[in-house]
């Protein structure tokens, strides 16, 4: 009997989320696991990889063939890492403790990595979110000094309208004032 770790789909349509099983290679993708080993959810941002490290490697160690797509979740979660570290201390090329250690390092150099990773795309994005406000500043300050020439436009017209009127009303006055004198 041959032995797969394998992704089983679970989740609706278009929202999928997968457990990861040990199956027998001959039994139907979602149907009879032996075993389950963890989770996977692709959906998630960034995707979210829960399994049980022993259970895997012991899995791995049992001779269990992983698929592809598994093959690859564990390698980015170190499961294939500690597997190989396992075969060297089951064939006496090093001890658990310096596993042990090997592994521990795999792991804090892995978080350092993710976390400049992380560092960058938050930096990424908190640009990004300032070039959008200065282009939306500048569309803003455009529209406002339209505006300001569209108000501008109008006034010069209103004044222009008061002078005369102003002058219209002005000969009439000086005619009054210049008749007023006379009449005394």
């Amino acid at each position: 009997m041959s032995v797969k770790l394998r992704l089983q789909r679970h989740g609706r349509k278009q929202r999928p989320f997968y457990h990861i099983v040990a199956a027998d290679s001959r039994s139907p993708r979602d149907g009879r696991f032996i075993e389950r080993v963890g989770s996977y959810n692709p959906i998630a941002d960034p995707s979210v990889v829960v399994v049980d490290v022993e259970k895997a490697v012991k899995w791995l160690q049992d001779g269990a063939i992983p698929t592809e797509k598994v093959k690859g979740l564990f390698s980015r979660e170190g499961i294939l890492y500690k597997n190989h570290l396992q075969t060297g201390v089951r064939k006496g090329a090093i001890t658990q403790e310096q596993a042990d250690e090997k592994f521990a390092a795999w792991v804090s150099e892995k978080e350092a990595r993710l976390g400049v990773i992380n560092e960058n795309l938050r930096k990424s994005a908190e640009a990004e979110k300032a070039a959008r406000l200065a282009a939306e500043k500048e569309v803003f300050n455009k529209r406002a000094a339209a505006m300001a020439a569209a108000l501008v436009v109008e006034e010069p017209a209103a004044e222009e309208e008061a002078p005369a009127a102003e002058a219209e009303s002005a000969p009439e006055a000086s005619a009054e004032e210049a008749a007023e004198p006379t009449a005394e």
